[in-house]
């Protein structure tokens, strides 16, 4: 493998199943990335990925604890080391300045994830930019100095740079990024072999990672890797009837899909609830899927919407119904030699009512104890072609059929919201476990499905057994 790492060009014969955070520490010293959670949930091991895009290097934020190093062929990985070369950035100042570094164990994540949102984002503003770092955890200094670090950041930049402009010549000016960047397009190397087609029987297949690198990280480590390729189309596209998702997509290419956004409203806010920003930027759909989990939150997302996989193997070539794809607790209509090659869904002629909730011990970044989605039209006022999932209720995600049709034909009222909640109560046969008890989790669907009406209908307050939504 050839890649960028910051200025230079490297070579390696390491496994591709080696998490870059080990490589960079161990092979090229590069120790402002922090070895802590590897779980990716606080952010200090976080760096950022370059590659080719649009005529242009496109970069993201991602944490290198689940980085396969794999995933790096003929990218641009930068560090803290990369960004500071003989001075403090301005960010780095600014986070003195403020107070905003005591130890500093966090503070190179926190450095490396501005900068990445300065490079990536669609609009420089203070709350998006705290997003950008929400995944990012700092135990000193609480996130006050932080916040004012960042407030001071976009007002210098304000009066100087037009973000609607070259973003890297801009951020050179500003010493945020060093010149060498202007250069990366020269470094990067291009590839001339094409990516094996299909893994072999004792290949572990990686997508994102960012679940097999917490379950399995040492088997990942030295075991034999499969890296899915990207396949070179666009991760979202309508083709007819359908809009497709490639196997590669990300949580973050559904959060800022256009395509998404015109047929089925609220999937951006689903995103935020899902994972941090460098956990979107890799997890990807066929992972997700294909990780068979009772919770996955773009598993449930997509039952709602009626999706099909498409499948391949060799020169074979099926499509599977989501819902039939889940066939017992951790069980897949999976052959051993299939890939998951794209998802697709039929929007329909008019925008779609759709919207996911979920209720875990954080609200954001956490997995879900309970999550469910529903997608609906209306007809002359009334509920049609309801859609509705539910995941941590059963071992699979699942459809509840017995609720769409009690949906089916009513108008969006109070009463059609509890009748929905009551009979997605009956339907469901939770297990008590670490997350909740049987009854607990029953309660937590009822209120979730009341939340999908207060949310789409703007209901005024629904009362369910005493709880309000």
């Amino acid at each position: 493998m050839r890649f960028v790492v910051n200025d230079r060009l490297v070579e390696t014969e390491k496994s591709p199943g080696l998490p870059a955070l080990d490589y960079l520490r161990r092979d090229q010293r590069l120790t402002g990335v922090k070895y802590a959670c590897r779980e990716g949930d606080c952010g200090s091991c976080a760096v950022l990925v370059g590659q080719r895009a649009g005529g242009g290097i496109r970069y993201q934020t991602v944490t290198s604890c689940l980085l396969p190093l794999g995933a790096l062929a003929n990218r641009h990985l930068v560090t803290i080391e990369g960004l500071n070369r003989t001075r403090l950035t301005p960010i780095q100042q600014l986070f003195v300045d403020n107070g905003a570094s005591q130890c500093g164990f966090c503070t190179p994540g926190f450095v490396v994830s501005l900068t990445g949102h300065l490079l990536e984002a669609l609009n420089w503003n203070t709350r998006e930019a705290v997003e950008a770092v929400a995944g990012n955890i700092c135990r000193c200094t609480g996130y006050a100095s932080i916040i004012r670090s960042i407030d001071q950041l976009f007002e210098s930049l304000r009066r100087d740079v037009d973000p609607r402009k070259p973003r890297v010549r801009a951020l050179v000016r500003q010493r945020i990024l060093p010149d060498y960047f202007l250069r990366i397009d020269e470094l990067l190397p291009v590839s001339t072999t094409p990516p094996v087609a299909e893994p072999s029987p004792s290949q572990i297949i990686v997508s994102g990672g960012t679940d097999l690198y917490v379950q399995r990280p040492l088997r990942l480590e030295d075991g034999p890797v499969y890296i899915v390729p990207d396949p070179g189309t666009p991760a979202i596209r309508q083709d007819g009837d359908f809009i497709y998702l490639a196997a590669t997509a990300t949580a973050e290419d559904m959060k800022r899909s256009e395509i998404l956004a015109t047929s089925v409203g609220g999937v951006d806010r689903a995103m935020e609830l899902m994972g941090s920003l460098p956990i979107r930027n890799r997890a990807s759909i066929a992972g997700n899927l294909v990780n068979a989990s009772p919770i996955g939150d773009m598993t449930i997302m997509l039952l709602a919407l009626d999706a099909e996989m498409g499948l391949a193997a060799g020169g074979n070539r099926r499509v599977v119904p989501l819902e039939e794809f889940f066939l017992g607790y951790k069980k897949l209509d999976l052959h051993p030699a299939e890939l998951v090659e794209w998802v697709r869904f039929q929007p329909g002629e008019s925008r779609r009512l759709f919207n996911f909730e979920k209720v875990s011990k954080r609200t954001h970044l956490d997995i879900a104890t309970v999550n469910t989605a529903i997608s609906l039209g209306l007809d002359g006022g009334r509920l049609a072609n309801v859609r509705l999932s539910a995941g941590g209720v059963a071992p699979i995600p699942m459809k509840l059929a017995r609720t769409m049709d009690v949906l089916e034909g009513c108008e969006p009222t109070i009463e059609t919201a509890r009748a929905a909640a009551e009979t997605a109560r009956e339907e469901v046969s939770p297990i008590t476990d670490v997350r909740g008890s049987a009854e607990y989790k029953r309660l937590l669907l009822g209120q979730l499905v009341l939340a999908h009406f207060q949310e789409l209908f703007q209901l005024e307050a629904v009362q369910f057994d005493g709880a309000p939504v």
